[in-house]
């Protein structure tokens, strides 16, 4: 085992709280050293139930601290490139929540400061680390499914809206609704599988028709805070369809509030060997063997995964030099550039080249 690396962690809201802390304090090469968080008391308990000993409300004192190998960034959207770029330049390695940037031009700086600085900058993308996300790329690697020229990817919620007038549906803070949210996921799932084609064009549309709404079926709608009165200025539901420059395409859809059966997640894909199909995590595989169609369903197992833990301690190991990043910083510069257009294609009610 290496040295044990120093962690310190910017934003000690839910998500830190339920998907990243977990896993840091497991890992037996990861010491958490400090929590900073603008609300001071939420940071401070967190330290007295884990014995934390340092506490800021600030994270340049954080960084100024001088002995952290690491940092997590867990912050609203708008001020995951600000405190990256700023921890990468004071030579400490960058663990952040999605998304990565609000602005393609945000992510572009984070990526040269990690370039520039030796840095491991990684964002959080859990869905590649799964049983059947796993197995599925290893399937397309081995050339199973032969050219993947279409796709289609979501995740639909009937009723699930984070943080309802707070942070979370403020465009100026999150960067936009489910699109942003969600569809990072799912799209960068669907890319990974892919080979990472470049994006060339997109077409978006989005809508907000349940701004008016406090029902809830969904244990995501519990993520953020909310505020009565707030400000609900982003879509709830974003459509839209993505060229690439190998004539692949894919489409996509990602709500937070749809009048649909229940709340899902899909990834379809459709090569000329084989189709994929990924539901709610169940993988299944279409194609013909021997003059016959043949449906395949691999069987995975009852492994429980955390895939967010899985993401994590593959971070580790990359930054102490065991394994090759599986996700680089360009994937996260693409990645905005593809939502960000997709925007613009909504306001336009036109087609963006990208």
């Amino acid at each position: 085992m290496s040295r044990k690396l120093k962690l310190g962690v910017v934003g000690t809201g839910n998500i830190f709280r339920s998907a990243h802390l977990p896993a840091w304090l497991e890992h037996p090469e990861i010491e958490v050293v400090a929590l900073c968080d603008v609300v001071q008391e939420r940071a401070q308990k967190l330290a007295d139930e884990h014995g934390i000993a340092l506490v800021y409300t600030d994270y340049r004192e954080l960084l100024r601290h001088g002995d952290i190998d690491a940092v997590d960034i867990c912050t609203p959207n708008l001020y995951h490139s600000e405190v990256a770029v700023a921890a990468l330049k004071a030579g400490i390695h960058v663990f952040c929540e999605k998304p990565d940037a609000v602005t393609p031009e945000k992510a572009q700086e984070m990526a040269e400061a990690a370039a520039a600085n030796g840095k491991v900058l990684m964002t959080m993308r859990n869905n590649r680390f799964t049983p059947a996300s796993q197995y599925l790329k290893q399937y397309i690697n081995e050339g199973h499914m032969g050219e993947i020229y279409t796709g289609r990817c979501g995740w639909l919620r009937r009723r699930g809206i984070p943080g309802k007038g707070g942070w979370f549906t403020t465009k100026e803070l999150s960067g936009g609704g489910p699109l942003i949210d969600l569809g990072v996921h799912y799209i960068d799932l669907a890319l990974w599988m892919m080979g990472n084609p470049k994006p060339v064009a997109v077409s978006g549309a989005t809508y907000c028709k349940f701004a008016g709404t406090d029902l809830s079926d969904s244990e995501h709608s519990q993520f953020g805070e909310k505020k009565e009165e707030g400000t609900f200025n982003v879509e709830d539901l974003a459509t839209g369809f993505i060229r690439f420059d190998n004539n692949a395409t894919l489409q996509i859809e990602f709500s937070w509030a749809s009048n649909v059966q229940e709340e899902g997640t899909f990834l379809e894909l459709r090569g000329t060997k084989a189709g994929a199909s990924l539901v709610k995590g169940e993988l299944k595989l279409f194609g013909e063997t021997a003059g016959q169609l043949v449906n395949i369903q691999p069987i995975m197992g009852n492994r429980t995964v955390d895939a967010h833990g899985e993401h994590i301690k593959h971070f580790v190991q990359v930054v102490q030099g065991r394994e090759d990043p599986i996700l680089i910083p360009q994937h996260g510069v693409d990645m905005i550039k593809i939502l960000t257009a997709l925007y613009q294609s909504a306001e336009l009610g036109a087609e963006v080249r990208l």
